[in-house]
């Protein structure tokens, strides 16, 4: 029998807790992968979200969302501002291969947000509760120079 170091013991452990999270009653959660660069370096392809379905939104959170355009797709995004037509949804790296958010399809409205990013679960090494809020990219906006200079000042 394999002998168990803290590590692995504290990867079951919160491997065997996510069901009974995912089932609490405090509101429905939602496990969702992040895939592509757009949100680096806060998120990483590979990562797994745990998302509060119709979570409250403020300024500065990570939340999933149907992208507008085309609804079978989820996009996770920075709430940058709510817009009169919805929330103005921004990618943390804007200079990412294939990004897409409301610079390119414009405010997103409630009925497409699915909720919020409560915590990031796997990998292990990166598991947290609470993700980067501060909307930066390496101490800069999390606007990257070559995108319009009016990036979320409202």
């Amino acid at each position: 029998m394999p002998i168990l170091t803290r590590r692995s013991a504290a990867l079951w452990a919160l491997l065997g807790a996510v069901p009974f999270v995912l089932l609490r009653g405090r509101g429905r959660l939602r496990a969702v992968a992040v895939e592509g660069d757009s949100m680096l370096p806060a998120l990483r392809p590979g990562d797994w979200l745990l998302v509060r379905v119709g979570g409250r939104v403020a300024a500065g959170d990570v939340v999933v969302a149907r992208h507008p355009e085309r609804p079978g797709l989820l996009v996770v995004k920075r709430a940058a501002y709510r817009a009169d037509t919805g929330w103005w949804l921004e990618s943390d790296n804007q200079r990412a291969p294939g990004r897409s958010d409301s610079w390119d399809f414009g405010a997103v409205p409630d009925t497409l947000v699915v909720g919020r990013v409560v915590a990031r679960y796997w990998p292990p090494s990166r598991a947290r509760r609470r993700i980067d809020t501060s909307g930066t990219l390496g101490g800069q906006p999390a606007g990257m120079p070559g995108r319009p200079a009016q990036r979320s000042q409202r």
